[in-house]
């Protein structure tokens, strides 16, 4: 796109369906390693991935020639393919419906990454139902509590 520039910056949250914790240290990497190539395949730049045993945080540097639905249909879509395709779980992995998406501007770059980095550290003081509902009342995100990611049982 001739003469377009963009900055857009957007930090994403998603779950394992049913919150279940199936994301092991054992294969994290690899996992985080394909969903960067699915970010930058679609010319998007990975800025931050990780999470924990039952949710992923990612931050990216979007691209406007895809939408953000799109782009994680086919992060969401793709990723539990491979876990699937590479016998990784027992069973069928999926990702819960839905996710959150947060802008945030240059200037909050380093804050943002350090976040996501840190990800063990504070979920030893809250957990990932609270973290998420922190954000959506931080971004004044209008939400029904009935469509929230289900809690573990």
């Amino acid at each position: 796109m001739p003469n377009t520039y963009t900055q857009i910056y957007l930090h994403t949250v998603f779950a394992v369906k049913h919150r279940y914790g199936l994301i092991q240290s054992t294969w994290k990497e690899d996992l985080y390693r394909y969903m960067t190539g699915i970010i930058q395949n679609q010319g998007h730049k990975l800025l931050a991935i990780n999470g924990m045993p039952d949710h992923i945080h990612t931050f990216i540097s979007v691209n406007p020639k895809q939408s953000i639905s799109e782009l994680m249909q086919d992060l969401k879509g793709d990723s539990s393919k491979w876990i699937n395709d590479n016998r990784l779980v027992k069973g069928h992995f999926e990702w819960q419906t839905g996710y959150g998406a947060f802008s945030y501007s240059h200037s909050q770059i380093d804050t943002v990454i350090q976040y996501i980095m840190k990800q063990e550290e504070h979920h030893r003081k809250r957990t990932f139902a609270e973290e998420y509902l922190s954000f959506l009342q931080k971004f004044d995100v209008a939400y029904d509590e009935r469509y929230l990611f289900k809690t573990l049982e």
